[in-house]
């Protein structure tokens, strides 16, 4: 390879990963400056999470045309390979971390991706909007499976069987859940929403993704990384590496290529899910090591991703 021709290829990982950068960097200075304050960002959050990213969902899956010729095996792969990494991360923690509580955070730190704020934010920057063909019906399966996970991975840990009832009607009530199940249903009835719709639709879901990762910037706390630094270290390690590398390497040995194995690597490269953190401090865990998870996690990958994309293009798998 050429040097300009790596310079190429270097251009365009961190056109993936730089304007992501500056706008979660964007939502700390805006927080520093109180132009965004702490109610902003719970108003905002509940906005994207409750209305915004389900219809970006909805809207992206429901323009999926599904029939018994779509292609499905990329998410099946990927809800395998979750729950295979799961199983290795139960394996090898059980001998690294003593406390049986700080293991189910480490655990669910490492293995749920932010994949419907930064992972998608990745898969959008890489291959523009064409991409949502592939990484939405790929979102709403592995979505779903990491829910369930998180609720075995936390009650065996804690000991909170009595909350499992409870988190399941959770699960089942979760807005992402409800847009990705009614967008599939609509998309295999063939219908199709009216143009104005549409349009309008359009627009409103075009608001997701910005909104959301300003509210992920001016949430980051780095006060919370002076405590628990080095388990939350060994969780980042499996997040950004021992996860990336299992799921994409399995996906190249199967055969995929290009779009597909970059939104493998993209997904699966995305920073520990926020959704961690509320799961565990809702369970009375160890908050603070959860959120000093998502922190590095979130600055990190923005670097790993940068790698990864790197290498892939290089060798022109993605």
């Amino acid at each position: 390879m050429t040097l300009d021709n790596f310079l190429d290829v270097l251009g365009f990982s961190f056109s993936i990963t730089m304007p992501i950068f500056l706008i979660l960097v964007l939502g700390v200075f805006l927080y520093q400056i109180q132009l965004i304050n702490d109610n902003f960002i719970d108003v905002a959050s509940k906005l994207v999470f409750n209305v915004t990213l389900p219809a970006l969902l909805f809207i992206s899956i429901s323009k999926t045309k599904l029939s018994s010729d779509t292609d499905f095996s990329l998410v099946i792969y990927a809800m395998l390979a979750v729950v295979a990494t799961y199983i290795l991360l139960e394996v090898i923690t059980s001998k690294m971390i003593p406390d049986k509580g700080d293991r189910g955070v480490v655990i669910q730190g490492a293995f749920r991706s932010n994949m419907g704020i930064i992972g998608l934010a990745y898969c959008v920057n890489a291959y523009g909007d064409s991409v949502f063909s592939v990484a939405s019906i790929y979102l709403g399966g592995v979505t779903v499976l990491y829910n369930i996970l998180s609720v075995i991975c936390l009650n065996r840990s804690m000991d909170a069987r009595k909350s499992i009832a409870n988190t399941l009607k959770g699960i089942a009530k979760n807005p992402l859940i409800l847009a990705i199940v009614a967008a599939l249903i609509f998309s295999a009835t063939g219908l199709t929403l009216p143009a104005t719709l549409h349009k309008a639709g359009d627009y409103f879901a075009q608001m997701t993704l910005p909104l959301a990762l300003l509210c992920a910037g001016a949430s980051l706390s780095f006060k919370a990384m002076q405590k628990d630094i080095t388990i939350a270290m060994i969780s980042s390690v499996g997040k950004l590496i021992f996860i990336p590398v299992i799921i994409t390497f399995g996906g190249y040995l199967l055969g995929y290529r290009d779009m597909e194995l970059g939104v493998l690597f993209l997904m699966s490269s995305a920073p520990s899910a926020s959704a961690s953190y509320i799961m565990v401090r809702a369970m009375g865990g160890n908050a603070t090591l959860a959120a000093n998870i998502i922190v590095i996690t979130t600055i990190a990958s923005l670097l790993s991703t940068s790698i990864g994309v790197t290498v892939l293009r290089t060798l022109n798998l993605m």
